[in-house]
């Protein structure tokens, strides 16, 4: 019987091994066949069935410009009811191997190519980030935490509590999971009760003060599943998804009161332009869904912004708007590295500890590539993957660079058996800017976060420090690693070292937490800001001044929401889908 139950694993093991390397070599078809409306740019034809006036031009009801975490949900929702352009700058994440498993995370961010899911900037801070670029946005290159908002976030941006949570679990059912912990995930869950960040709430969805375990979008087998998923849910006949399709600008008929949007130009994977136009009717809308850093740049480049800075490169205004651009915010994050006497697996960010002092502490582990490449990747804080600090650009010496690369060299083999405390800032004060650097959408904006530029901030990330260090000292995390309990000193000298970067060290790093906050400074992504609502949006997110623009994505928020902002961004893509239709249709929306 034994014997049996043994083949049956094995085959098992052997069926799951060749559906991966199939479900890669035949993931074309698959989508292909599951998604037969998406599409290359360059295949965009000026006449379609969705026309609706006496010409043979192409219109829609609704243009997307984005299709990340909150244009993939949006659009599968309205196409329900109306003829939908979905336009996206990247390609498909469905055969990128980078893209769909746990243990290359880190790959994908470290991918700096033209084609890659992601393009990394530098904010003027010195701080390296990174954009996603690919359809499902920031869902295919994050780390997969998912949870959602407090009730309070929900209260302050206005939203209908009832159609919230409606919209939740619509994304849950089909692309959340609940993860199975890692022991460096469990041992940390037990740390952060010993330090008294209780009580524990266990497995939940909920932003709950305490210590839990949250949601993830990979599965058991360590599969992401992201929001281009959720397309699948849309109705085929009236959804076109065109990929590698780079809008430069939005379209405006300035004969009237108010500009009002007319469509898009965007040009194809070619290098070929092309115009989209929205239907005739007063309620459709152009749509960005272009990210925090795409959304503002989007809309200067349109026309839409300070008139001195739009004056300065040459574009033609549309509307002045002084505020597009500002209030850029990101979550701060600093680390504290771990070592132990035992192997690890590889983990990303399973449970968090939401205190009350306005800091969440999270933590991951492992090293996910082969022992030949583990000089050239540091995990999830390497600096190749968009993570590290670095000095600014003008600061840049060749000396410095010399320095930089004999360390990565240096870097101790131990530095690869442990993992890290992560401690990132809630709601920080500080806030920066974004602002164009050319007219040409492929670059990056030149953006400004001002980390820890409040002092309120910088405290917060030291009490933040000082609890990941209780964390890592408590008995039952030290009865994890098998080591002894070091002291925050050593701590703070070790992470020094494991954070490799630019930035000239401080002689007195570790003994002023201050310097150490601000010199190992580094980001998770959850950046947002540049169009806030009632400055550059109104309640409903329609463009301030304009007709038919709206925005539906984290630029439109003052503070990131919960401790990970992935599952609100996607529940607001639905949420907001569902609002336009009930307003447009009310009970014949079927929504």
């Amino acid at each position: 019987m034994a014997a049996f139950v043994g083949a049956v694993k094995l085959f098992l093991c052997l069926a799951l091994w060749l559906n991966t390397l199939s479900s890669l070599q035949g993931a074309k078809d698959f989508y292909e066949f599951r998604y037969p409306f998406i599409k290359r740019a360059s295949s965009f034809s000026s006449s379609s069935s969705f026309s609706s006036s006496n010409t043979d031009e192409v219109s829609y009801d609704y243009i997307i410009v984005g299709g990340g975490t909150a244009g993939c949900p949006l659009a599968a929702t309205l196409s329900r009811n109306f003829s939908v352009l979905l336009l996206e700058r990247g390609g498909v994440p469905f055969s990128n191997a980078n893209v769909s498993f746990l243990s290359n995370f880190h790959i994908a961010l470290a991918d700096t190519s033209p084609s890659s899911a992601s393009q990394p900037f530098v904010s003027t801070d010195g701080v390296l980030n990174a954009r996603a670029r690919v359809l499902g946005g920031g869902t295919c290159i994050n780390a997969g935490f998912y949870t959602r908002a407090n009730s309070d976030f929900i209260r302050r941006v206005g939203w209908d509590a009832r159609l919230v949570n409606e919209s939740y679990p619509w994304v849950e059912k089909q692309i959340v999971h609940q993860p199975k912990l890692a022991g460096w995930q469990d041992a940390f869950k037990d740390g952060l009760l010993d330090v008294g960040v209780a009580p524990y709430n266990g497995f939940t969805y909920d932003h709950i003060y305490g210590t839990k375990v949250g949601g993830t979008i990979f599965d058991r087998f360590g599969r992401r599943h992201t929001a281009a998923e959720l397309l699948a849910t849309a109705n085929p006949k009236m959804l076109t998804v065109l990929v590698y399709a780079t809008v430069q600008k939005v379209l405006f008929d300035k004969t009237g009161k108010r500009p009002r949007a007319m469509g898009v130009i965007f040009k194809d994977e070619n290098g070929n332009q092309h115009q989209a136009f929205l239907t005739n009717s007063r309620r459709s809308e152009v749509i960005l869904s272009c990210g925090a850093i795409g959304t503002p740049q989007m809309l200067m480049l349109s026309g839409i912004g300070p008139k001195a800075e739009l004056e300065k490169l040459n574009i033609s205004m549309v509307l002045h708007n002084e505020f597009v651009g500002k209030g850029m915010a990101d979550n701060p994050m600093n680390s504290v590295f771990v070592p132990t006497n035992r192997p690890v697996e590889q983990s990303l960010i399973q449970t968090v500890g939401i205190t009350k002092m306005g800091v969440y502490i999270e933590a991951s582990s492992g090293f996910g590539q082969s022992p030949d490449s583990i000089r050239c990747h540091h995990g999830i804080l390497s600096a190749e993957i968009g993570q590290l600090s670095t000095i600014p650009p003008k600061q840049r010496t060749p000396e410095a660079i010399q320095a930089f690369l004999k360390r990565k060299r240096d870097l101790p083999h131990e530095a690869f058996k442990g993992g890290f405390i992560l401690e990132k800032i809630a709601s920080p004060i500080s806030t920066g800017h974004l602002n164009l650097v050319n007219t040409n959408i492929d670059d990056n904006p030149s953006v400004t976060f001002n980390y820890f530029g409040h002092p309120h901030d910088l405290q917060r990330c030291v009490d933040g420090i000082r609890m990941a260090a209780k964390v890592i000292q408590s008995d039952r995390f030290t009865n994890f690693t098998k080591c002894d309990k070091p002291t925050v000193e050593k701590l703070l000298n070790m992470s020094v070292k494991a954070n490799i970067n630019l930035i000239p060290k401080h002689t007195n790093d570790t003994k002023f937490l201050q310097q150490f906050c601000k010199d190992t400074v580094i980001t998770i992504w959850h950046y947002h800001g540049g169009c806030h609502v009632g400055k550059v949006v109104n309640p409903d997110h329609r463009v301030l001044g304009t007709n038919r623009l709206r925005i539906v994505d984290g630029s439109t928020f003052s503070e990131s929401p919960g401790t990970n902002p992935q599952g609100t961004v996607l529940m607001m893509g639905r949420y907001m889908g569902v609002k336009i239709l009930r307003r447009r249709l009310g009970r014949a929306a079927g929504v």
